[in-house]
């Protein structure tokens, strides 16, 4: 047994390097969005594998947060974000088939102040068939 005590923290900005980012593919776009509400500028160099998964993930990581207010901008290997530790306002994500994008699209949701319209949501199925439950049942206040 052991007492497990947890305290939150400010996020602080951080950069994936080229050779870390190949580890990392599926968790990058969710590193997008913690980065923005990180202190400072982030970036991702070396994961031009993600402009050839369902969907270009660059682009589509990248359309994704700006369209909810996020200042992202993306490169040929990667993305860069700069982190303002405030919630966005929410609105709509495209998530274009792409099972990642449609997850990265939820949890947007829970951390935005009006939430997040997912089209294609249906996408979690490909990979994770009960996320939303799971979603909820962490979530549910």
């Amino acid at each position: 047994m052991a007492d497990l005590e947890v305290h939150s923290a400010e996020l602080v900005a951080t950069s994936i390097q080229p050779d870390e980012a190949p580890l990392l593919l599926d968790e990058l776009p969710l590193f997008a969005l913690a980065a923005a509400y990180a202190r400072g500028s982030s970036s991702v160099q070396g994961a031009r594998e993600l402009r050839v998964k369902e969907t270009d993930r660059i682009e589509t990581v990248t359309n994704a947060l700006r369209a909810l207010g996020i200042r992202i901008r993306a490169s040929d290997d990667g993305f860069g974000v700069r982190g303002i530790p405030s919630r966005p306002k929410g609105g709509g994500v495209d998530a274009a088939g792409d099972h990642r994008i449609a997850m990265l699209g939820a949890i947007a949701g829970l951390v935005s102040r009006e939430g997040v319209d997912v089209e294609g949501a249906e996408a979690v199925a490909i990979s994770f068939p009960g996320f939303f439950e799971l979603l909820d049942s962490v979530t549910h206040r």
